[in-house]
């Protein structure tokens, strides 16, 4: 069954782009749907995200990473989306499991099998039906993150604390997306990053039509 989607991809992949292109296009259907986002799409999510994303003088550790990701989680699960798909609608969620085995699995050499632990408590079992993967070379996506919060007004909230990682990290992080997708290739869909967002929005469109008319 169709119901429950997640978008993933390293920064700069072009996932969040897409993620408003789909919401247009969506706005013609008449299923019930719900877009959300993690971390930060609930009143103590947007807390968390402060913590987890902007640099500060004192660092995260690595298990504390891993904890606010996984308590951001468990709230979202719960108060947003459980109760969406109770009521019928179609979930799109920007980020979810997958990244945390992504960026703290591959990218921090944290152990998968405990990560996919944390998960499972953090989620109660609940899985993506569908997970789209925008895929593109890390110096490219690198590229394209550093832009967009150079574009940045205020310099006091920039969202750069995995960018900083540099290269190599993001390289790992690229590698672990695509040996998820590997393992997984019932659900997971790979799309070209690299192409132009209109290009990477037909495939998307067409995937969910397609679904939809199913």
């Amino acid at each position: 069954m169709f119901r429950f989607v997640t978008l993933e991809g390293g920064d700069g992949s072009g996932k969040t782009t897409q993620m408003r292109l789909l919401e247009e296009h969506l706005g013609s259907c008449v299923v019930p749907r719900l877009l959300t986002r993690e971390p930060g799409d609930t009143s103590i999510g947007r807390d968390v995200r402060r913590l987890l994303l902007e640099r500060r003088d004192t660092p995260l550790s690595c298990e504390a990473e891993l904890f606010l990701i996984a308590a951001d989680r468990a709230q979202h699960v719960r108060e947003i989306i459980r109760p969406a798909l109770a009521a019928g609608q179609l979930v799109i969620c920007d980020r979810y499991t997958d990244s945390t085995l992504a960026y703290q699995g591959y990218g921090r050499g944290m152990d998968l099998s405990l990560l996919r632990r944390i998960n499972l408590l953090a989620t109660e079992g609940l899985a993506p039906d569908l997970t789209l993967i925008f895929d593109c070379p890390a110096e490219v996506a690198l590229r394209r993150a550093t832009e967009r919060l150079n574009r940045m007004q205020d310099e006091t909230s920039r969202e750069d604390r995995f960018e900083a990682e540099g290269l190599e990290f993001q390289k790992r992080v690229r590698s672990g997306f695509l040996q998820l997708a590997k393992a997984e290739p019932a659900r997971f869909v790979v799309i070209d990053g690299d192409a132009s967002p209109e290009s990477i929005h037909g495939q998307v469109r067409r995937i969910f039509d397609e679904r939809l008319q199913s």
